[in-house]
């Protein structure tokens, strides 16, 4: 009796699961039907849309009008390059608030936090105003810099929660073996850190590849990443649905792709001293 209620309890979980995971993930599979579907067919209703003609012809205007590849590589720098200086940042920040902590470690580490309920729009014009007279106006140095502050205080957050679990006697064992500070942090709490630290970069990597509001606002053309890619098919004549969706298609492709082959990297850091 127990083990048919247990069985049972798993297949409603198990069902559950499936149902909301379809949930979060259909309106990505809609946004790629809707890139292979003309602009007219586009705007019918889903019946008319499902049963319509597949074609490549909004791709095909959508490569003839936009240099994709160019934005492509601007995403990639702008990803890549936020995240390792993030890290290089982060990771002697954490070990100092994770194993030599001071009284106002934890209230350093709120105001972190809070940074990020900050509005983005509330310091938008400073910002702005500053690269502006320092020439970083749509140039990828200065989308790196933003980048990399705006996500630090999530790299250093889940840094710390990771690094906290590591046994500090490891480390004092080292030192006792003559190790200094810096060979502390890079042959012996880096390695010990890897799932952690894997999976902070990952997720590094797709908020600002996903970073929409700073890269519309500080770029214009020569360092647009692919979310400047997919504003661009907005108009004030109205939306394109079916080239905007392949645009879309066509910018979380390869974040789509990324993230399904790192998945196991992923959960596993993010797990990461969760069971002892």
């Amino acid at each position: 009796m127990a083990r048919a209620v247990s069985n049972r309890r798993k297949t409603i979980v198990t069902i559950a699961a499936w149902i909301i995971g379809f949930a979060i993930f259909f309106p990505i599979l809609w946004i790629i039907i809707l890139s292979f579907k003309s602009e007219g067919n586009a705007i019918k209703t889903p019946i008319e849309v499902l049963t319509s003609q597949w074609t490549l012809d909004s791709y095909a205007t959508v490569q003839e009008r936009s240099n994709y590849l160019r934005h492509f590589w601007n995403s990639v720098i702008l990803s890549v390059g936020s995240t390792v200086i993030g890290l290089i940042i982060a990771v002697p920040a954490a070990w100092a608030m994770a194993f030599v902590p001071g009284k106002r470690t934890k209230d350093v580490l709120m105001w972190m936090l809070s940074t990020k309920m900050l509005p983005p729009v509330g310091v938008l014009v400073p910002i702005y105003l500053i690269f502006r007279n320092l020439g970083l106006l749509d140039t990828r140095i200065g989308l790196v810099i933003v980048l990399t502050l705006i996500n630090l205080p999530i790299i250093i957050w889940m840094l710390y929660t990771y690094f906290r679990e590591i046994p500090g006697e490891i480390l004092e064992a080292a030192r006792m073996d003559g190790a200094n500070l810096r060979n502390e942090i890079i042959y012996v709490l880096t390695p010990m850190a890897v799932p952690g630290i894997a999976s902070t970069l990952l997720l590094n990597i797709i908020l600002a590849w996903n970073e929409a509001f700073w890269t519309l606002n500080l770029t214009a053309a020569k360092a647009a990443p692919l979310t400047a890619f997919i504003a661009s098919y907005s108009s004030p004549e109205g939306l394109f649905y079916a080239k905007l969706s392949a645009a879309s298609t066509m910018a979380i492709a390869p974040i789509l792709i990324m993230g399904w082959f790192s998945q196991k990297q992923l959960v596993r850091g993010l797990t990461f001293g969760a069971v002892k």
